[in-house]
């Protein structure tokens, strides 16, 4: 499959993690750049292997109606599928190899990692959805005495948080309640002002979403540069939007 070549004035297709699609929707239209976002399910991180076959059959739907496309995930559990497509393709992805590393940046995620190699990490949408999509998904509700074999080798849940609402507060803490783990709290920022009025945005992670990633990633997908630096996510959707 071949796509346009790019135009600088062309309108961008994101095709986005649902995990993340609420912020990067908000991101773009504050800083008023032409883009649409097509979310794909969240779910999908609960099976990683599906994430890069479902992303090729959206870019087939959406080549014809746009000359640019973007993906807005990072390579979260895909081992390298996602870089190949987008490799193939000529696209370029978030960077990282999950959410937490375009949130909080590679480099910190790695420092929390190897100070306590048993960490949970949460993000807000996570935290907001732990109940329905990692405790029910995992089938915790109806068999509560699977906890150990999920959680036995986590030590701590750590909260990136990139705004800090008492809801999302309470929701964190009942996640790491759930699991018997201490919570620790990173702020992250980013969003903080920018989500402002706006809400937290619904909705909750997947559960394979919390889990220390087993392998460092390749890190930027094709052309995508760096990890992300300390503007976070809308850092690394700049890269997207305007590639150098």
């Amino acid at each position: 499959m071949s796509l346009p070549s790019p135009s600088d004035d062309a309108r961008i297709a994101i095709i986005a993690c649902g995990a993340l699609s609420v912020d990067i929707s908000m991101i773009c239209e504050q800083q008023g750049w032409a883009v649409d976002i097509h979310p794909l399910p969240p779910l999908l991180h609960n099976r990683p292997e599906q994430i890069a076959p479902a992303v090729e059959g959206q870019i087939g739907t959406l080549a014809s109606r746009y000359e640019r496309i973007a993906i807005g995930y990072a390579d979260c559990g895909t081992y390298g599928a996602l870089d190949e497509l987008c490799d193939r393709l000529g696209l370029i992805r978030l960077p990282g190899s999950h959410c937490y590393d375009v949130y909080a940046g590679a480099d910190v995620i790695a420092e929390l990692s190897a100070a306590e190699p048993g960490t949970y990490f949460l993000t807000d949408f996570l935290a907001a959805g732990f109940e329905r999509l990692v405790w029910r998904e995992l089938g915790l509700d109806r068999h509560p005495e699977l906890l150990p074999d999920y959680f036995r080798h986590y030590t701590r849940v750590v909260w990136l948080a990139s705004r800090r609402t008492p809801d999302l507060e309470r929701a964190a803490t009942r996640a790491a309640e759930r699991i018997g783990l201490p919570l620790q709290v990173r702020d992250v920022g980013g969003l903080a002002a920018d989500r402002a009025g706006k809400g937290a945005g619904a909705g909750a992670g997947a559960a394979a979403g919390g889990l220390t990633a087993d392998r460092a990633g390749k890190g930027a997908g094709a052309g995508a540069g760096a990890g992300a630096a300390a503007g976070g996510l809308t850092a690394a959707l700049a890269a997207l939007v305007h590639p150098r």
